[in-house]
């Protein structure tokens, strides 16, 4: 009776069944031993069936039973397929790694995606590098059945992988929403790997319509060299990012020759929305007209610009971004001055965004998903694991194919 209800729970079936249950409580483990019938016969990559002419024994982690660690263990059959070379056979309950079942490998991708793997392993009592090997097998044999064929707009943009200025740059299909490649580095280079992974997963650089990207000369260069049908729109996102880099320059020479502005560095930077009762009325009373500040100004400019982008039509969008430029460069601040001729030098990937309306704000809630993701696990040793977490994150991998067990 107790043999049945354990082949029932791990799902076996004929002529596999349970030989044998040991539990011992002082060690804390539950053991199943596990056979099947003689003269049985076994396909081998849906081939066969070949008869069992040898057998060996392993062993795989299951899921604990209750507070105990459970394994199972088997006599798994040899066999000899056409071409004569011995073969063992995969059991219906092994994962990807020989050490696990399926069931305990779901367990470890469901943890993983929600907590650092040094914590999972401390908390399954696993080796951090067998887990790895997990998360890296499960990502790469997911991302082989990926199809790019019909992937037209991407959004790129970089992140940190540690300090020390280390980047990687992700790769997005701006229609699904998800990361379909993840390059090391924030070169040129990125795109030219970018076009070689699209070719391995059906995809054709000529298919590529639309690029959302900051205005990175090394994006822009990648771009133009490698993707000939694409045209470049320059994020509103990392637009705005630029213009308020330019306030906060303003506000450090400022600062200098009047005391006001100390300790005021977050008043320039946060979206009004964002501000407490007392912020706001800090700022309210630096805009006050006897002040004359230069950083009030150019924080009007910032707001002006932000403006533009409620434009209803493309003549009254266009006509904004002229007055813009043209306040800003008779401003006689310096950083504006300098932000207004770069947005000029980039004007029709600017104005490409009325037609497109393609923007990296997902990314950034991407990138947050991934940068806490690294805080806890206090950075990443290498770009590969980097990368798998950023796959397993935000790719929309489907490793069901892999493990059933993951549905």
């Amino acid at each position: 009776m107790q043999t049945q209800i354990f082949e029932q729970a791990l799902g076996l079936q004929a002529p596999w069944y349970i030989q044998n249950i040991e539990f011992s409580l002082e060690r804390k483990q539950l053991d199943i031993y596990i056979d099947f019938k003689k003269g049985s016969s076994f396909l081998y990559e849906e081939k066969g069936p070949f008869k069992a002419f040898d057998t060996v024994k392993k062993s795989w982690r299951h899921l604990n039973f209750f507070e105990h660690e459970c394994y199972l263990h088997a006599r798994v059959p040899i066999v000899k397929p056409q071409d004569g070379q011995k073969r063992r056979i995969k059991t219906p309950w092994e994962g990807v790694n020989s050490g696990f079942t399926l069931l305990f490998e779901a367990l470890i991708m469901e943890l993983c995606t929600h907590m650092p793997v040094q914590t999972t392993a401390d908390m399954i009592n696993v080796d951090d590098e067998k887990i790895w090997r997990v998360l890296h097998k499960y990502v790469e044999q997911a991302r082989e059945d990926v199809d790019l064929s019909k992937t037209t707009r991407i959004g790129l943009d970089e992140t940190s992988k540690a300090k020390g200025h280390k980047y990687v740059t992700c790769f997005v299909d701006m229609d699904a929403k998800k990361t379909v490649y993840v390059a090391e580095g924030k070169d040129n280079k990125t795109v030219i790997d970018f076009v070689e992974d699209l070719k391995e997963h059906h995809g054709q650089a000529k298919n590529i319509t639309d690029i959302s990207s900051d205005m990175s000369p090394a994006f822009i260069k990648g771009v133009k060299e490698n993707l000939p049908n694409a045209e470049i729109t320059f994020d509103r996102f990392h637009l705005m990012q630029f213009i308020t880099k330019a306030v906060d320059k303003v506000r450090k020479n400022e600062v200098k020759e009047n005391p006001l502005l100390k300790n005021t560095k977050y008043l320039w930077l946060k979206n009004h929305v964002n501000l407490t009762c007392s912020e706001i009325q800090k700022l309210t009373e630096l805009k006050k007209q006897k002040y004359k500040l230069k950083t009030v100004r150019a924080m009007q400019m910032k707001e002006a610009f932000q403006d533009i982008y409620l434009a209803s039509t493309k003549e009254e969008f266009e006509l904004g971004f002229k007055h813009w430029l043209s306040w800003a460069k008779r401003s006689r601040l310096e950083p504006m001055k300098q932000a207004a001729k770069s947005i000029q030098k980039h004007w029709d990937g600017i104005i490409k965004w009325f037609d497109t309306r393609l923007s990296n704000g997902f990314l950034e809630g991407m990138n947050t998903k991934i940068q806490a993701a690294k805080r806890k696990a206090y950075g990443y040793r290498s770009f590969r694991s980097y990368s798998t977490i950023i796959y397993m994150l935000t790719a929309k991998l489907d490793f069901t194919k892999i493990n059933p067990c993951l549905k």
